[in-house]
């Protein structure tokens, strides 16, 4: 089965073709539209809308060219149906539904959140079943626990900003630009990540939580106070680490999991990087992070959900769309579950 992916949910435009047959990315291809949002200091959906219309044609054409392959040769089209912006969303699964129902194949609408978790498995070093999960992007900080595709329980969650978002946040307030976590990450690497004393937000409290709101009002603060904008970028770098590894070594002991998977875009940091392998390898166990290119958001997540999903018999029923800016993760049943 040759899947073609598309995935539009919020400011990428993205397609991809997953052979599972040859369990082989065949070509991907992404389109960021940075420089249409840049100007504004966050992501407007109208606008992100209208460019996906734009991009999605040629992006198709281009895909399919990089894999070789005719139209005639796609056995089903995946696509992502939410979370995200809604019109995004519309935009990417009108295109979708088109295309399927021109090339006479089945449709599969796919959860982006499940896309991210299993986006380590198209690596070289996949990981087995089960794991724990962290997924850290712009619009969501959840830690996971995974048994199975399909079989999810949320075990804690940002209660406001998300880590992405908060670094974002934090890099604008130094007039780093949009989007500016990457740049707020190199500023870091020249400053002293134990010049401000943040305090790491939760972790004096039970449970799985996360906060990140109240850490950037603390880098307000700093900034006003005339701190150097290295100090204050590598101190929140690192108290933001320090939060995750402390959660999650929680979490492993709750869960008694020695794998560890790390997803979304915040998991091309290359601190977090280091020291949750650092973390992973003193516990006895193994983490696993999807290529850099592939921690932001993209569709060859979303061809292999989506062909796991076809390949155990599902597929859109209708062949008109809805979308679902909120999906929660849990929500979600195994392929091929009956309701």
């Amino acid at each position: 089965m040759r899947v073609l992916a598309v995935e539009s949910s919020c400011d990428e435009t993205a397609l991809a073709v997953y052979d599972g047959e040859r369990d082989a990315l065949l070509a991907h291809r992404v389109h960021s539209q940075t420089a249409v949002h840049a100007e504004y200091g966050g992501v407007v959906p109208e606008l992100a809308a209208r460019d996906h219309m734009r991009r999605l044609p040629l992006l198709a054409r281009q895909v399919m060219s990089d894999a070789g392959l005719g139209h005639g040769q796609i056995d089903a089209v995946a696509y992502t149906a939410g979370p995200g912006l809604a019109g995004a969303l519309m935009t990417g699964a009108a295109f979708a539904k088109g295309l399927a129902a021109s090339r006479g194949v089945p449709a599969m609408a796919v959860n982006h959140l499940e896309g991210h978790i299993l986006a380590p498995l198209l690596g070289d070093d996949p990981p087995s079943f089960p794991f724990l999960a962290l997924l850290v992007s712009g619009g969501h900080s959840q830690l996971i626990e995974v048994q199975e595709v399909g079989r999810y329980r949320l075990l804690g969650e940002s209660i406001d900003d998300a880590i992405g978002e908060a670094f974002d946040k934090s890099a604008k307030l130094m007039g780093l630009g949009y989007p500016g976590g990457a740049a707020l990450s190199r500023l870091a690497e020249s400053g002293d990540p134990a010049a401000v004393p943040f305090t790491r937000p939760m972790v004096n409290r039970p449970g799985l939580d996360l906060s990140f709101s109240g850490l950037k009002t603390a880098v307000a603060n700093e900034i006003a106070a005339g701190r150097p904008y290295a100090d204050v970028a590598a101190s929140f770098e690192r108290t933001v680490i320090d939060t995750l590894v402390i959660k999650l070594g929680r979490a492993l002991e709750q869960t008694g999991l020695d794998r560890l998977v790390v997803a979304g875009g915040v998991a091309a940091n290359r601190p977090l990087r280091q020291r949750l392998a650092t973390m992973m390898a003193e516990r006895g166990g193994t983490v696993h992070f999807p290529s850099i290119e592939l921690c932001t958001d993209n569709a060859a997540m979303i061809a292999l959900a989506g062909y796991l999903r076809l390949r155990a018999g599902e597929a859109d029923a209708e062949p008109g769309f809805s979308v679902r800016p909120r999906w929660p993760l849990e929500s979600l049943r195994p392929p091929g579950a009956v309701a």
